[in-house]
């Protein structure tokens, strides 16, 4: 994979446990395939997914049928980009890992925005 993220760098992956991205491969990178543009590395948190469920878009509920357990607080989870951006414009958006989300993402939203919600307690 050669994509970049954000900041110009490789992009690194998102999370595998549980497994996320539009490719199913831990990384939120995309294709023109992937109309909602799932880009953005988000840090779950009770809140947005409450607020997530209530757009219509259920992240918590487990579905065994997909082998999805469910997300909770502090899951990392590639979200759509403009959902990200919804969720700002409602003053509920989740933290992001700058470094796990694709640069297709600067289309949407200012690098600027996305900087103010860096998480920075990442684990290396």
């Amino acid at each position: 994979m050669n994509s970049k993220n954000v900041l110009g760098t490789p992009l690194q992956l998102c999370n595998c446990n549980p497994m996320t991205g539009w490719f199913r491969d831990g990384s939120c990178s995309s294709d023109v395939r992937d109309l909602g543009m799932h880009t953005v590395c988000a840090v779950m948190t009770d809140s947005f997914l409450s607020y997530s469920k209530a757009q219509g878009n259920d992240l918590s509920t487990p579905m065994p049928q997909y082998d999805f357990k469910g997300l909770k607080s502090g899951d990392r989870w590639c979200l759509c980009a403009p959902r990200w951006k919804e969720a700002y414009d409602d003053g509920i958006a989740p933290m992001i890992i700058l470094e796990a989300t694709d640069f297709s993402t600067l289309e949407i939203i200012d690098l600027e925005i996305l900087k103010e919600f860096e998480y920075k307690n990442i684990v290396r």
